[in-house]
């Protein structure tokens, strides 16, 4: 959709003389009006979403998965940086269970309703249900990352179909053979070039590969999408006229759009901004989640948010950090100096970390929470529960002796408490357990207080410039 709605878009504007050329790609683009207006500024990072609907209207299309609907099937959040050096694409799943917020509607008379939130719910829920447009799924992903978004985008199965073929297929790769009767795909193991059906089926193929799942079929579509991506820029689509046209009217009738960015100007403007990022810096990461622990073993069908992955991650598109960054050039990686790490203090072993939990924050049952999380979970058995904080405190902190240190340093590892929570005494505590006192800025017990802004070394990522990716 961002290859069609903006590389594709820059060609167009830039061969518009012929005005019926330009009203007619202009026509082509159908527009929201969502009740957002978050422009983006030539000096800020841009955040787009891209939309990819469930929905089946077109020749072959209704044999793809079952009953049609209109949900959100495939989401990417696309960062691209304040000196657009670098982007990233956050896919997030749509089996994922979160809060789908209030939004507001307009209806085809001008007039606007609320669609009430929903709570614990499927992510794919935020469009289509209820009357939600895509409005509601921008507001629930801001929710959900923090990431304030400019613009979205959106497509449905026809826009793989006809973008596939005006580009001439799309070079894809697979580890083993692929016989899907959901999808209809059948592939053998190797290199393919997709184009039409075959691509749609691709993308949409989920229960022959990986464990037949949606987060193994967004491997796929980041496959696709970035080699797409590569045969844009790379193939020499501007030699003919017909290539050059067949791709533009494609692009253009493929593209759902918010009003800010409802036009062939804007869309240029657009693309000569996110246009300037390097291939080798666009980078493509999956939401980190875990099985929903309140399924039953055996009937896992939704996921959760991995919190402790996943907030990393969500800091670094908010502080515009690149996923590509070597380690240790200002990322935070293990590749850093580490000056100072032969001064850190050696960590005590869980069972013998001793402390007091108190609550001093605005979390009612917090110092129970964290201390059933310390006790069966990490192992702190000499941990105890003193209830109410003496005083309510904005900021958790850990007040323990010199001759504690080993101890507040395995502690504050396992909470990740900041150095500023770690208040050292002039004495030693000697038998007396250290002070743990959760304040306002406790999150949850596993959630880190201070969140480190790097990728997660389990967090794996593909960037749009490699050609050796293969999918299993």
């Amino acid at each position: 959709m961002w290859i069609g709605g903006t590389l594709a878009l820059l060609l167009v504007v830039g061969c518009a003389s012929a005005w019926y050329l330009y009203n007619r790609f202009n026509n082509n683009i159908e527009k929201y009006d969502v009740g957002i207006e978050n422009d983006y500024q030539s000096d800020e990072a841009v955040n787009l979403l891209f939309i990819g609907t469930d929905t089946r209207d077109g020749s072959g299309n209704d044999s793809y998965g079952g009953d049609a609907s209109e949900g959100a099937d495939t989401t990417v959040l696309m960062h691209f940086s304040k000196d657009r050096t670098h982007a990233t694409g956050l896919s997030i799943p749509r089996d994922l269970i979160t809060d789908i917020p209030d939004c507001e509607v307009r209806q085809e008379d001008g007039s606007t309703i609320t669609v009430p939130g929903s709570q614990d719910v499927r992510f794919n829920q935020s469009l289509g249900t209820d009357g939600r447009d895509p409005g509601c799924v921008w507001r629930t992903v801001e929710e959900l990352t923090g990431v304030s978004i400019n613009h979205f985008m959106m497509a449905d199965f026809n826009a793989v179909k006809d973008l596939s073929t005006a580009v001439g297929g799309v070079p894809v790769c697979v580890s083993e053979p692929i016989d899907d009767p959901k999808s209809g795909l059948q592939l053998d193991a190797g290199r393919h070039e997709l184009q039409g059906e075959e691509a749609l089926s691709f993308v949409r193929t989920r229960y022959s590969v990986g464990t037949g799942s949606d987060l193994s079929r967004i491997e796929l579509q980041q496959q696709f999408l970035a080699s797409m991506a590569r045969q844009i820029t790379e193939r020499d689509l501007l030699s003919s006229l017909g290539s050059f046209y067949d791709l533009a009217d494609a692009a253009t009738k493929a593209l759902a759009v918010d009003t800010g960015i409802g036009s062939i100007d804007k869309l240029y403007g657009l693309a000569s901004e996110v246009g300037r990022v390097p291939m080798s810096d666009m980078a493509f990461v999956t939401l980190p989640v875990v099985d929903n622990p309140d399924e039953p073993e055996g009937a896992k069908a939704t996921v959760v948010v991995d919190e402790g992955r996943a907030q990393p991650i969500f800091e670094m598109l908010q502080q515009d950090i690149s996923m590509t960054a070597e380690e240790g050039e200002g990322s935070g990686g293990e590749g850093g100096e580490g000056g100072d790490a032969e001064q850190e203090p050696e960590m005590a072993p869980a069972e013998e970390v001793r402390v007091d939990v108190y609550n001093g924050g605005n979390v009612m049952g917090a110092a129970q929470v964290t201390l059933d999380w310390l006790q069966n979970d990490q192992g702190v058995l000499l941990s105890t529960n003193k209830g109410n904080a003496p005083a309510p405190q904005a900021e958790t902190t850990l007040e323990y002796g010199p001759d504690q240190a080993d101890q507040a340093a395995t502690l504050a590892d396992m909470m990740g408490l900041p150095d500023s929570a770690l208040k050292e005494q002039s004495e030693d505590a000697g038998e007396a357990p250290m002070s743990l006192i959760l304040g306002d800025d406790f999150q949850g017990a596993g959630q880190p207080i201070e969140v480190p802004a790097e990728r997660p070394a389990d967090v794996d990522s593909i960037t749009a410039d490699d050609e050796d990716v293969c999918a299993s």
